[in-house]
């Protein structure tokens, strides 16, 4: 692996920074709150922001995966149609690697895998929201503790496959609920869901190292992840896992 990329501000105007930037890929830190694109009730999105990211390009840069809007951290932008399209492949194959942090309710094992089928709801009309089901999809995310502290835990989630609200749905039914997850578990003090995009690891050029960038904790989980032992939020406490281990999709 090759070391993360810098964090380097962009315009404070537009409230993003840029974590990486080349001829074909950025990759930018995104606010918890800021959905990616435009939804039935409308307000702002990222959408709204990304012309000034065309860094001299004809045309703004587009998401290449999803990530849910309460989900901060990590977001892969293709620069033009040819590198939008290679990056939906990678993601679609399983190539680029995802590592999330989250901060949860109770007392997970120290590590360990969570095979559960998910599925959409039917018996609500917001049928984003998931469910574990034997007949759903299958389902898997790896992880592992990073610390704790009092009836907490920090957590690194790595998902193989990418459902929707995939760790939010695998953590509550295990019983480890994220903290600030209205749907699937409870709100919390400030009601802001504690779960991070930490780091992507993209083998965007063939006959090249992975692209590793890694996103620092937001404000609003610094503290809770203090409190389960996070000394520093550098590049060498980056827990991305290694290039055998691929990861797909959202999983947010």
């Amino acid at each position: 692996m090759i070391p993360e990329a810098p964090n380097r501000s962009v315009d404070p105007q537009i409230g993003l920074s840029l974590l990486y930037r080349d001829a074909l890929m950025l990759v930018i830190d995104k606010p918890a709150g800021l959905p990616v694109h435009p939804g039935p009730k409308g307000g702002p999105t990222l959408t709204d922001r990304l012309d000034a990211l065309r860094f001299g390009l004809p045309r703004r840069p587009e998401a290449a995966h999803r990530l849910d809007r309460d989900t901060s951290g990590c977001l892969v932008l293709g620069r033009h149609a040819k590198a939008l399209a290679r990056l939906n492949r990678l993601f679609a194959d399983g190539k680029v690697q995802k590592t999330y942090w989250a901060l949860v309710e109770g007392v997970p094992p120290d590590e360990g895998s969570v095979e559960l089928p998910l599925a959409r709801r039917t018996d609500d009309p917001r049928s984003w929201w998931m469910k574990a089901d034997p007949a759903g999809l299958p389902s898997l995310t790896h992880f592992r503790v990073l610390g704790r502290t009092e009836g907490r835990a920090w957590m690194e989630l790595r998902p193989v496959t990418g459902r929707t609200h995939q760790l939010r749905v695998h953590c509550s039914a295990m019983g480890w609920p994220i903290v600030g997850d209205a749907i699937y578990g409870s709100a919390g003090r400030d009601g802001v869901l504690q779960l991070h995009a930490r780091g992507l690891s993209v083998p965007l050029y063939p006959k090249r190292e992975a692209i590793v960038v890694a996103a620092p904790a937001p404000a609003h989980m610094r503290e809770g992840l203090t409190a389960c032992g996070m000394v520093a939020d550098g590049a060498e406490n980056n827990p991305l896992p290694s290039a055998g281990e691929g990861a797909r999709g959202a999983g947010g």
